[in-house]
This record gives C-alpha cells, sequence and structure tokens, in this order.
C-alpha cells in the first residue's frame, strides 16, 4: 500500500459532500481511537492528487496532525467517471438492519462511529395540547407541502440521473413537473 505526505494532497472543491461539526468530532475520535482504518479505507485520488474519495477523512487527518496516509492514485479515469465516482463513493445504497443493530451493537458505540442511533428521551408531557383543535390549520398547511415519489435507478444509470437531476434543479426546472409530464406522454 503506498503512503504519500498529507501536505501533497489536494481536497475536491467540488465535494459535493458535507459534514456537521459534530459528526467531524466524531470521526476525528475514530480516527485516532482507529488508526488502522486508514490504511483499510484510503484515501482515493486522481491523476493531480485531487481527492475523489476520502475529502472528509483528509480534513480530519489534517486537523489530527497526521503527516502521511495511505493513498490509492486512479489515473485513467475520463471526468465523467471521476465526478460519478465522487457521488457513488458517498451513496447509501444499502439500508441498516436497525433490529440487528439494536440486540448486537452497543447505541453508545455506534454514536461513536457515526452511526445516528436511537437515543432515550426525556419524558416528554403532551397534555398540553389536548385542548387545541389544529384540524383545521393542519389541513390549510397540508395544501402547500410538496411529496415525494422515490424513482429507482439500476447503477449503471444511478450517477447520470444525479447529473441531470442537479442540472436541471440549477436552471431553475421542476423536476416533479417534467417527469410527470414524460409518464403523461406514456399513455
Amino acid at each position: 500500500m503506498n503512503k504519500i505526505k498529507v501536505s501533497e494532497l489536494k481536497l475536491n472543491p467540488n465535494n459535493p459532500r458535507t459534514i456537521k461539526k459534530g459528526k467531524f468530532e466524531r470521526l476525528k475520535k475514530s480516527i485516532k481511537e482507529f488508526p488502522k482504518m486508514l490504511e483499510l479505507r484510503p484515501i482515493v485520488v486522481d491523476e493531480n492528487f485531487v481527492v475523489l474519495g476520502g475529502n472528509m477523512r483528509l480534513q480530519a487527518i489534517k486537523e489530527l496532525g497526521i503527516k502521511e496516509v495511505h493513498y490509492l492514485q486512479e489515473n485513467e479515469l475520463t471526468e465523467e467517471q471521476k465526478k460519478q465516482f465522487i457521488i457513488t463513493d458517498n451513496a447509501s445504497f444499502g439500508e441498516w438492519d436497525w433490529d440487528i443493530l439494536a440486540n448486537e451493537w452497543d447505541n453508545v458505540e455506534l454514536k461513536d462511529w457515526g452511526i445516528d442511533v436511537w437515543q432515550p428521551e426525556e419524558e416528554v408531557d403532551y397534555s398540553v395540547l389536548d385542548d387545541l383543535d389544529l384540524g383545521s390549520t393542519l389541513g390549510d398547511k397540508e395544501a402547500g407541502v410538496k411529496r415525494a415519489i422515490q424513482i429507482e435507478f439500476e447503477p449503471e444509470h444511478y450517477g447520470e440521473a444525479v447529473l441531470l437531476i442537479n442540472q436541471a434543479r440549477k436552471n431553475g426546472k421542476n423536476v416533479g413537473l417534467i417527469t410527470l409530464k414524460a409518464f403523461k406522454n406514456l399513455k
């Protein structure tokens, strides 16, 4: 496995992923507690040492003062393939089996490792809402609420679909209306 000076790697300015402060702190903590993970999941870079996979890890590594890191360099990707890799590397295709997590794993450890898990809440007294009549208010508000439909794509079309949807949204297009019109044309 190749190692490189962290100073030679470049954060990707076009990385569409962000991380909130709390999760970023948990990421740093996990790197400190389990540094072997950096070897098991190396930073993926292109021919110019720009990060394609591992932008958040690289930010955490820099803040932790780590000087060298394992990396994997891919020199033969087209610009389109680089974009697709960035998205698919960060896409969560699987789902958690919450029953197994709840029964076989420790809640606190899961949270420390970056998984948002259920935490017991304080007792809340909802009785103050008993005398309120929210029926008509909720009905009025519901009329203007957008709704979503999930559309499934084969893996080989997913990256292209994401790019086209984002491009349409940037251009001020209503993706839902475009989809509805396309389905009407199928009749």
